[in-house]
């Protein structure tokens, strides 16, 4: 195989930079995606020699990945190399939406009902039979592009046995993980099954280096090495002092286990601050801001903005609650105020996803129902995914609301104060992993209380112009420090690349 050990530098994640449909003729239409991944790696050069190794998701991609040699068209990838894997459709669907997103994404966000789930049976035993046959298929495939020596970065939950499968194969690799996600705390990480809490662990520990978003999600996966494992956890000798949120730290950990040491280290991503001010201005979202001031009512109404998707850590209907009860509490907001929630659906296919996306509209009409006038619409709700809008809405703010019951990072509260046009409040939930860089010039609260994040968004309201303006531009210097190319390549760094 000619693209066989070639690649200085490796990729892998679940999804790529490219994903394929077909046109009504039944012709193959590449797509190219974005992100910080996408953004990172651009920042590399062709000359470096970078290959990035991802899933086939749906029939078309399985058609254009059967049809490369092994690599997919360059012309249909922007010049970037990709190796997209035909992993058997019902293998991918164990292994992603049984294990990566219903449970390791179900326990890292302490999202489950406990006196009724989880329940590990006969269906989570194939699940995870299929995600170690997911994730063997990655390493192997891996193992045969690397040159020697070569850095791997693999990328996030879907992929954590990875690492550990790689370096039986290709010893001399230099092998990274970076989790996107938070880690679950030991008690609630002791959820999984014993043999498949242990599994996951020594996976990520066959790299050299594990970083996560933020110290804190860092310190519980060491902690869960130390209880779970009984790996020996030291301090890394330059670690910065965890008491200065602004001391950017590398390597904070290091974790010794079956005879090997891995780094633990900490990125935190940071908006793309250039292409974010650039694309914001742009007619479409020009056009799309005109749309959205008819819909709220002129610029004489404030607005409360926010953009997620209906994933169930964004503690979206909680949102919602929190703006019935500013309407309640504090009257004078009512027919001044509109709440621009843009709530995109996700993970449709799983049934707990589709019954939140249907509350999350529920919620919103029955304020609607409850407080509305002919002439104000106190929620004005977009679930039809639309970047142009999220930009827009972004501009449009005078307060954001970003309550995560739990996130890595969460980037929509850094690139809403980069884009806003005349500044804006920031209401923070303290459980984001972008509160350790934001917490200063942002409105904290506690994503489970409603009362404080409605007090809050009245604070948020009332906030003086000159404040809110010196308060964003702080925000958004503190959001841009670390953009994605630079996040990207602090990582190969650290990792010896």
């Amino acid at each position: 195989m000619a693209a066989e050990r070639s690649a200085q530098v490796l990729i892998a994640s679940n999804r790529g930079p490219v994903a394929h449909s077909f046109t009504d003729g039944g012709a193959l239409l590449a797509r190219r995606g974005g992100g910080g991944l996408v953004s990172g790696l651009s920042a590399l050069g062709p000359e470096a020699g970078a290959v990035w190794t991802c899933a086939a998701l749906g029939d078309a991609d399985r058609e254009a990945a059967g049809r490369a040699g092994p690599r997919l068209d360059p012309q249909d990838t922007g010049g970037q190399a990709v190796r997209m894997l035909d992993i058997p459709a019902e293998v991918l669907d164990d292994a992603y939406a049984g294990v990566a997103n219903s449970v390791l994404w179900f326990v890292h966000h302490l999202l489950y009902q406990t006196p009724l789930e989880p329940a590990f049976g006969a269906d989570f035993a194939r699940q995870w039979e299929a995600y170690e046959t997911y994730n063997a298929t990655f390493a192997e495939a891996l193992a045969q592009e690397a040159a020697e020596g070569a850095a791997v970065l693999v990328q996030d939950y879907h992929l954590t046995l990875v690492p550990a499968l790689l370096r039986e194969r290709r010893p001399d690799l230099r092998i990274g993980h970076f989790s996107h996600t938070p880690w679950a705390p030991p008690d609630y990480y002791r959820l999984l099954p014993d043999d498949t809490a242990t599994a996951v662990l020594r996976g990520i520990l066959g790299a050299d280096r594990a970083a996560f978003l933020t110290r804190r999600w860092a310190a519980a996966f060491a902690a869960c090495c130390a209880e779970v494992l009984g790996a020996e956890v030291t301090p890394s000798p330059d670690a910065p002092d965890p008491s200065n949120p602004s001391d950017a730290p590398e390597d904070v950990f290091r974790i010794r286990h079956a005879g090997r040491t891995t780094r633990i280290g900490v990125h935190g991503l940071g908006a793309d601050g250039e292409f974010l001010r650039e694309r914001a201005h742009r007619a479409d979202v020009t056009d799309r801001l005109s749309r959205l001031r008819a819909e709220i009512g002129g610029d004489e109404r404030r607005t409360i903005v926010r953009v997620d998707r209906t994933e169930l850590s964004k503690n979206i209907v909680r949102g919602l609650e929190a703006y019935r009860c500013l309407l309640t509490e504090w009257p004078e907001w009512r027919g001044r105020v509109v709440h621009l929630a843009l709530a995109y659906p996700s993970r449709q296919d799983l049934t707990v996803y589709r019954d939140y996306t249907a509350e999350v509209g529920r919620v919103a009409e029955r304020i609607n129902a409850d407080f509305g006038t002919p002439d104000w619409t106190p929620v004005v709700l977009h679930v039809q995914d639309d970047f142009a809008r999220s930009l827009a809405a972004y501009r449009l703010a005078d307060v954001a609301l970003v309550n995560p019951i739990r996130d890595g990072m969460n980037l929509v509260a850094k690139e809403v104060p980069v884009v806003s046009d005349a500044g804006c409040a920031l209401v923070l939930s303290r459980e984001a992993g972008a509160h350790v860089e934001l917490a200063g010039d942002a409105l904290t609260v506690n994503p489970y209380d409603v009362r404080a994040t409605a007090r809050a968004l009245h604070e948020g309201l009332v906030m003086g112009p000159e404040v809110r303006t010196a308060r964003t531009e702080r925000l958004a210097a503190a959001a841009t420090a670390l953009p994605p190319s630079e996040w990207f390549l602090a990582q190969l760094r650290a990792l010896g690349g």
